[in-house]
């Protein structure tokens, strides 16, 4: 198995991701970036009001902090996280492609924008059967008939997990896109793959019932999950024990240090919370990178 290690991974290609990635390599440290550039909330953006910098476009203030942070240092790995959790004296991040990345520290930066779907009963049967995170919510529905809906890592994996819990598990996807390794395993599973499909509604009154296609298929299911990308900060939050707001637990709560309540656990910009402005995420990138690097140095007992 591939084994790499770094002082800190951060988690997250958009602009507190890339802050913190820069700040945290300039201070000689070990970094290594995960996530996708066009995944990013600010890729298809247009910028105007950033200190300093007049109208520019997202993807290409993304292009400039990638070329930044590998100049200082930082490693970037394209890939989605399947999974992280604790190990020892730090954590172990396995992305979509396999292997297994071990970092005395963590920046979670990946936003907090979950794409919906868009159809009939989406919204109306969100927390009645219909959810956006399986590791979540995963254990309601033991010995249930589920479905997966996406295209990406997200979903394929959520549709593998699924398998040790529901009896039955579907994954409609109109285009599966994921690495080698996750479709291999999809085609040797018992997920039950509905490929080149689209979700025509989601059908129940108090109640997920039930699924129909766009070719009119039909799949009696009593839990949707909605999983169009990546994993997002709730899923991989709440396998590490990570805080939340209390009030809709859809942030991650940090301190002025962005420290949150896991020792070498830092976070930054949206997933913080609003406001969801470029300069907020990246201060909070900025002072991410630089807390993570003081943690690991005084860990390794380095001159900080």
């Amino acid at each position: 198995m591939d084994e790499r290690v770094y002082d800190i991974a951060v988690l997250g290609t958009g602009p507190a991701g890339l802050q913190a990635a820069i700040h945290a390599a300039r201070r000689k440290v070990s970094v290594v970036v995960l996530g996708k550039i066009n995944r990013s909330g600010l890729y298809s953006a247009h910028v105007e009001n950033f200190c300093c910098i007049g109208s520019v476009e997202g993807e290409k203030m993304l292009a400039a902090g990638v070329v930044q942070a590998e100049e200082a240092g930082a490693h970037f790995l394209n890939e989605d996280v399947i999974e992280t959790k604790a190990d020892g004296d730090g954590f172990v991040i396995e992305p979509e492609s396999g292997g297994r990345i071990h970092a005395a520290a963590m920046i979670m930066a990946m936003g907090i924008q979950r794409e919906r779907l868009g159809v009939p009963g989406e919204k109306e049967l969100f927390g009645k059967g219909v959810s956006y995170c399986v590791d979540c919510d995963a254990n309601f529905y033991k010995n249930q008939k589920v479905a997966i809906i996406g295209n990406e890592s997200s979903a394929v994996s959520g549709a593998l997990t699924m398998l040790f819990y529901a009896s039955d598990v579907y994954l409609v996807s109109d285009q599966p896109d994921v690495s080698d390794r996750l479709a291999e395993q999809l085609a040797v599973s018992d997920v039950k793959l509905f490929s080149g499909r689209n979700v025509r509604r989601i059908e129940g009154d108090e109640a997920v019932t039930g699924l129909v296609l766009d070719d009119d298929t039909r799949l009696n299911v009593s839990g949707v999950f909605i999983e169009l990308g990546a994993k997002g900060a709730t899923e991989l939050a709440a396998t590490l024990g990570v805080a939340l707001d209390t009030k809709q637990f859809k942030y991650i709560q940090a301190d002025k240090d962005q420290k949150t309540n896991i020792e070498g656990i830092f976070a930054a910009g949206d997933i913080c919370g609003p406001p969801w402005q470029v300069a907020k995420a990246v201060g909070e990138g900025c002072v991410a990178g630089i807390s993570a690097s003081k943690y690991v140095k005084k860990k390794k007992g380095m001159k900080k």
